[in-house]
């Protein structure tokens, strides 16, 4: 390795394993690239998952579709944070081996890091949305977000009950439809009471009340099955992604490294741009 001839001089191979300015300035930038990115996807309908009904009725090829870009996000966002640490960080005399290893766990500690980043600002959206949402949030059903559509069904009349507590009845009408897709499915009981429950919120007469409730019933089940299948897609996608994003952090703080002490690229990163150069020229 080549030690640098301009700048700082290197490290000594005791000092501090981990220098925290560059991990830091690696994580913000591979969180605010990942923020970009995935505002674009949301600007073009490429969003992972989605509470509106008609992200429900997607083809399951545009949720491949998401999954697959959460993963190439991840890829880019982490790799260009991973660079950048092992691009500016010092350098620290020591064998190949040793210096390409120290800027690997450089590239980790920017994922990690970054992951916690993302990880606060998207509960942070979250409790923002759901503080906006109800003034109560005691009040709001977990079936809310999922059902909303539904429930507005159930409750659509022109004739409501102006004393009716509509916000109670939807957050307890959207407990028992959650009931509707487990293996034993909506109870009589619980029927019934819905059934009794929005005659009276709407002032629906016993048989309207009852086809309400059981096409409510059989919708709520049906968004409930395709949000299930499209959970099942993201989250396999999102731990994909940082699986691959931790890899990606590495191999692009290695490289960083290597620029910076100015090294040979490893045969496989040369024989990759000896390729690329190649295919340029005989275009």
């Amino acid at each position: 390795m080549t030690p640098e001839t301009a700048g700082a001089p290197p490290l000594s191979a005791d000092s501090n394993y981990l220098q925290w300015s560059p991990i830091i300035a690696g994580a913000l930038a591979a969180t605010a690239l990942s923020l970009i990115l995935m505002a674009f996807a949301l600007a073009v309908g490429l969003g992972v998952s989605s509470t509106a009904p008609t992200w429900r009725d997607a083809s399951v090829a545009l949720w491949i579709l998401s999954g697959l870009y959460l993963i190439f996000q991840a890829i880019v966002s982490f790799a260009f944070g991973g660079y950048i640490a092992g691009r500016i960080r010092r350098s620290v005399a020591g064998p190949a081996d040793a210096v390409e290893i120290r800027d690997g766990v450089h590239g980790l500690a920017v994922w990690a890091l970054a992951v916690v980043l993302g990880s606060a600002l998207a509960a942070l959206v979250g409790l923002s949305a759901l503080s906006h949402r109800s003034p109560n949030p005691a009040n709001v059903s977990a079936a809310e977000p999922l059902l909303s559509y539904e429930l507005d069904r159930l409750y659509r009349s022109p004739r409501r009950n102006a004393n009716a507590d509509l916000t109670e009845a939807r957050a307890e009408a959207g407990r028992i439809l959650l009931t509707s897709s487990s293996h034993s499915g909506l109870s009589s009981d619980d029927r019934a009471y819905l059934v009794q429950q929005v005659g009276a919120t709407i002032g629906l007469s016993a048989a309207d009340s009852e086809r309400r409730v059981d096409t409510a019933v059989a919708n709520a089940r049906t968004a409930i099955n395709r949000t299930r299948r499209s959970t099942v897609i993201a989250a396999f996608s999102l731990a994909t992604a940082l699986l691959l994003g931790a890899i990606a952090a590495w191999a692009a703080s290695c490289m960083g490294g290597r620029h910076r002490d100015g090294a040979a690229l490893p045969e496989w990163m040369a024989r990759s741009n000896s390729f690329e150069r190649k295919r340029i020229l005989f275009r």
